[in-house]
C-alpha cells in the first residue's frame, strides 16, 4: 500500500475498483492475479476485480480515505501445487486459485501479514462444496460475496484489525456462509481503529546512504513499531524452526555425536571460564543468524534501490530476528542433546584417568559448559553446511499467522 501521491501508476495497470473518501489522502493496492497453468485467467481477473468492486465502497466508508485497486499483469504459475502465501511478496493483494496453507499446513481462503501489508485470497476453498455436491461455481453469488466479505476482512487485518477488537460485523473471524448476498459491515470499535490509522496507511519511504544509513532506518522503523515485530515473533513460533528443517539439524547434530567423544573437546571445555562459554556462543548464534540471512538473500529489497519503506525495513527486521531465535532453538536442541550423553551415555569414571585435569571431579557445571561449547560449533556447522533447505518456510513463519 502506498498514498496515492508516492508516484505515477504503471500506465497498464487497469484501476480494477476506486471509491473517493472524505479526505485527500488515497491508498493504491496493487491485486495479482496467479492463476494455475490450466485455468483461464481471464476468468480468476473478473473475480479478483468484482471482489474488489464488492469491498472498495466499506473500505472508504470505514477510513475517509480514497481507496484504488489496480489490477496488475495476470502471473501464469509453474504447477498446481499449493503454495504458501509469503511466496508472493511483490504486492499488496494476491489473487489465486491453487490451494493455500497456513504455518501449520492447514487450507485457508486466504492470510494476511499486517506487517508486510501483503494478503492472500484463494478460490480453492471458496469453491469447495460438501461432499457429493458439484464445486461453487467462480462466478456463482456465494462465491462472489464471501470472496468480498474475506477480501475485507483481510484488509482488516493488515490495517491492524483484529479479531478480537470484533464485535460482529466483517472482522469476526471469516467463515464460508452460502446464503451471504451482502458485504458486512465493519462494527463501531473497528471502524473507530482505522479512522485513527488512516492517516499512517501511506508507507514512510527513506533513502538511506551506505549500509550504516540503512542499518540506522531499520533500527529506527524497528523501535516506532515493536508491537508488529513482537507480535510476528509470536506467530512465528521461531525456536521451533530447526524441526522443520532436517536438513539444518542434522548438519548441526552430527559432527556434536563425534566430538562428544573426543578427549579434546572435554579438555577444551574444562578448561575454558564460564564467560568465554557464554561468549563464544553468542557470537557464534548471531554469526549463524547473519550467515543465513545474507547467503540466503533472505533480506527485501532484494534489488538494489535507493528507496527503502518502513514496511520492507519491518519484515527484514522481523525475518532477522526469526532466524535469530531459530539459531537459539537449534543451540538448545544439540545442547539437550549433548547433555543427555554426557549424563546418560559418556563413563563419568573414565576422566579421572585423563592427565589434562588438575581435577579429575566433574561437576555439573562442568558438563553444561562442555555441552554448551560443543554445541556451539554445531550451530556453526548446521548454519555453514546444512543452510536452509526450504528459506520459504522462514519468511512464511515471520510475516502470515496461522488462520485468516
Amino acid at each position: 500500500m502506498s498514498g496515492s501521491g508516492s508516484g505515477e501508476r504503471d500506465e497498464r495497470a487497469l484501476v480494477a475498483a476506486e471509491c473517493e473518501g472524505a479526505t485527500d489522502l488515497g491508498v493504491d493496492v496493487g491485486v495479482l492475479v496467479a492463476n494455475a497453468p490450466t485455468t483461464d485467467p481471464d476468468r480468476l481477473r473478473s473475480f479478483a476485480t468484482r471482489a474488489a468492486e464488492d469491498a472498495v465502497d466499506e473500505l472508504a466508508a470505514a477510513t475517509d480515505v480514497a481507496w484504488r485497486f489496480y489490477l496488475e499483469e495476470t502471473t501464469r504459475l509453474a504447477d498446481h501445487d499449493r503454495r504458501r502465501p509469503s511466496e508472493f511478496y511483490d504486492l499488496v493483494v494476491v489473487v489465486t486459485d491453487v490451494p493455500l496453507v497456513s504455518s501449520r499446513e492447514r487450507f485457508v481462503p486466504g492470510l494476511a501479514s499486517p506487517l508486510s501489508r501483503v494478503a492472500v485470497v484463494s478460490t480453492q476453498r471458496l469453491r469447495s462444496a460438501p461432499r457429493g455436491e458439484p464445486r461453487r461455481p467462480l462466478d456463482g453469488e456465494a462465491v462472489r460475496w464471501n470472496a468480498a466479505t474475506l477480501l475485507l476482512h483481510l484488509v482488516g487485518h493488515l490495517l491492524g484489525a483484529r479479531h478480537g477488537d470484533a464485535d460482529g460485523g466483517v472482522m469476526e473471524p471469516f467463515r464460508f456462509d452460502p446464503e451471504r448476498r451482502a458485504v458486512p459491515a465493519f462494527d463501531a470499535d473497528v471502524e473507530r481503529h482505522l479512522h485513527s490509522v488512516a492517516s499512517e496507511i501511506p508507507a514512510t519511504e527513506a533513502r538511506p546512504r551506505g549500509p550504516l544509513g540503512r542499518l540506522a532506518f531499520h533500527a529506527r522503523s524497528a523501535a516506532r513499531n515493536p508491537g508488529q515485530i513482537l507480535q510476528a515473533l509470536a506467530n512465528s513460533r521461531a525456536p521451533l524452526l530447526p524441526l522443520s528443517l532436517p536438513k539444518l539439524s542434522t548438519a548441526a547434530l552430527a559432527p556434536t555425536l563425534v566430538i562428544v567423544f573426543s578427549a579434546e573437546s572435554w579438555d577444551v571445555g574444562f578448561h575454558m571460564s564460564d564467560l568465554t562459554a557464554a561468549l563464544f556462543a553468542v557470537v557464534s548464534v548471531l554469526a549463524a543468524a547473519l550467515y543465513l540471512l545474507f547467503v540466503q538473500n533472505l533480506s527485501f529489497p532484494r534489488k538494489r534501490h535507493r528507496v527503502v519503506t518502513e514496511h520492507t525495513a519491518l519484515v527484514n527486521v522481523t525475518v532477522f530476528l526469526v532466524l535469530l531465535l531459530a539459531m537459539v532453538g537449534l543451540f538448545a536442541l544439540v545442547w539437550g542433546i549433548m547433555l543427555v550423553i554426557e549424563v546418560a551415555v559418556f563413563p563419568s569414571n573414565l576422566m579421572s584417568n585423563w592427565p589434562s585435569l588438575e581435577d579429575p571431579s566433574v561437576g555439573i557445571v562442568d558438563l553444561v559448559r562442555t555441552g554448551a561449547f560443543i554445541s556451539t560449533i554445531g550451530v556453526l556447522s548446521g548454519a555453514l553446511a546444512g543452510g536452509l533447505e526450504n528459506r520459504r518456510i522462514v519468511s512464511h513463519l515471520a510475516l502470515f499467522p496461522d488462520q485468516p
